[in-house]
């Protein structure tokens, strides 16, 4: 299959979990992929880059490394990020954890959108995906105030840019995936099996998402199928957005 085929994506947080089975997916879909992580010993990529995504100059010289080496780049999926276990109430929670999640979470988003953009428009367009949450669109008792506050900020930041560079062929979308059956989700989660039944008692599918299916979310996002998808809270969260009472 060639729903990619000839397009430059380049995909932060590569190494695993949504990024890595997105970078796979994107490649199998004919295009040629630049995987961005903190570390660059990964595979299923054509460019493995090691970047921090916090650190503006890092960021500026990624992007220009990516267009050198393949001549141009027309999809950003930003989705970098992290969810770290000192991130709790806001009773709780320090102001260098906050900070912490900020950075990695919004300010690396804004640094991609800022020097990545600039090389969709050169190119004549492109698309951009910015990974944001459910939890950017609900409320949660077992609070994560930093990383949902950042989400938060990542959905408002996509559909600024989408709006703003609409006219210009750059489309902006916020992936909002579901809780997703990563080695961070059962780090935090699923270890422990009070905590993670406490969270699947609310998805009416009764299980995590798999990093595949928000891949296939991803995959859409970047082709020519969602043309005329701008701005959009694109959640894949199982219907638990929409959910009062689930299934027994």
């Amino acid at each position: 299959m060639s729903r990619l085929a000839g397009k430059v994506c380049v995909i932060t947080g590569a190494a695993s979990g949504i990024g890595a089975e997105s970078a796979r997916r994107f490649r199998a879909e004919g295009a040629t992929v630049v995987g961005v992580d903190l570390r660059d010993d990964f595979g299923d990529v054509d460019l493995a880059l090691a970047c921090d995504v916090a650190d503006d100059a890092a960021v500026r010289d990624m992007y220009a490394a990516a267009r050198e080496r393949f001549g141009r780049v027309d999809v950003l999926f930003n989705n970098a990020g992290i969810s770290p276990t000192d991130d709790g109430s806001v009773l709780e929670t320090s102001l260098e954890a906050w900070q912490r999640v900020q950075d990695v979470n919004v300010k690396s988003v804004f640094l991609c959108c800022k020097h990545g953009i600039p090389h969709l428009l050169e190119g004549g367009g492109g698309s951009v995906i910015n990974t944001a949450s459910f939890v950017a669109v609900m409320g949660a008792a077992t609070s994560q105030v930093s990383y949902t506050a950042s989400k938060g900020a990542v959905l408002s930041m996509s559909r600024e840019l989408g709006v703003q560079f609409a006219r210009q062929g750059v489309r902006v979308n916020a992936l909002c995936p579901g809780p997703v059956n990563t080695s961070l989700l059962r780090e935090l989660f699923a270890k422990d099996p009070v905590k993670a039944a406490r969270r699947l008692v609310h998805l009416p599918m009764g299980r995590f998402a798999e990093a595949s299916e928000i891949a296939s979310a991803a995959l859409f996002l970047a082709s020519d199928e969602s043309s005329y998808v701008n701005a959009s809270t694109f959640l894949v969260d199982g219907g638990l957005s929409a959910a009062y009472v689930t299934p027994e």
